[in-house]
């Protein structure tokens, strides 16, 4: 294939103008504006690793959702063929493609009992900020935004979080919202790999625990001890 006629920037803005009329107004929580915020941080964080290449970075991040898996019938290689397709068109560098594709095939959570390792450091890189997306006030929102999407309870207590051992089984979850919260969210910020991330997971983090604490208390009706009757 030949070189693009494309600079990096007017590929980067292109796939920007793509991804974004694709999404917008996706009700999910997988919508323009956490692709926006994924590329966003994606890019600072890889300001602080100069192994990254900025291009293949950001390239990943705004194709990182162009096909996932849960809309696609569980089609793990949707993703790596729609980023090729689009980045195919735009006569982007074999090399280039290849390297976003990677990325989009390793990025996905795949359960708590299943090591997901990036292969270089645009994937780390891009892995973070995903992460990150899914921890503090917008992950909790976010969450939500899913379950609901999917028709799943808040909250079950007779439903028991699992650690899923195999993608498999982890694709085929269909619990309770709160679940994800212990099958996933509250493991995010062990997993991250820059250092960067790690220090922005900190305090989202700490709102995860916070909101799942308030959550349950209100939840089992804790609070209403504190009333009292009227004098």
């Amino acid at each position: 294939m030949p070189s693009s006629a494309l600079s990096s920037e007017q590929l980067i803005a292109q796939t920007a103008d793509f991804v974004r009329a694709k999404f917008l107004g996706e009700g999910s929580g997988h919508d323009w504006e956490h692709i926006r915020r994924v590329w966003l941080t994606s890019r600072a964080l890889a300001a602080t690793v100069p192994a990254a290449d900025q291009m293949v970075t950001e390239l990943a991040a705004l194709l990182h959702d162009v096909a996932d898996w849960k809309f696609h019938a569980g089609d793990e290689e949707a993703g790596p063929r729609a980023a090729r397709a689009w980045l195919h068109g735009l006569h982007a560098e074999e090399s280039v493609i290849q390297r976003v594709e990677t990325i989009i095939r390793e990025i996905s959570f795949k359960g708590l009992g299943v090591p997901t390792p990036m292969s270089t450091p645009e994937g780390e890189v891009v892995q973070d900020a995903d992460r990150l997306d899914a921890i503090g006030a917008i992950g909790v929102a976010r969450a939500f935004a899913y379950g609901g999407h999917k028709g799943r309870p808040l909250h079950d207590s007779s439903v028991a979080p699992v650690v899923h051992d195999s993608f498999e089984s982890y694709k085929k979850n269909t619990a309770p919202t709160i679940n994800h919260f212990y099958e996933k969210l509250l493991h995010l910020r062990e997993r991250l790999h820059t250092p960067a991330a790690r220090q922005l997971a900190q305090e989202r983090h700490q709102f995860l625990e916070t909101f799942l604490a308030q959550f349950l208390r209100e939840w089992e009706g804790e609070d209403l001890a504190q009333l009292q009757a009227p004098a």
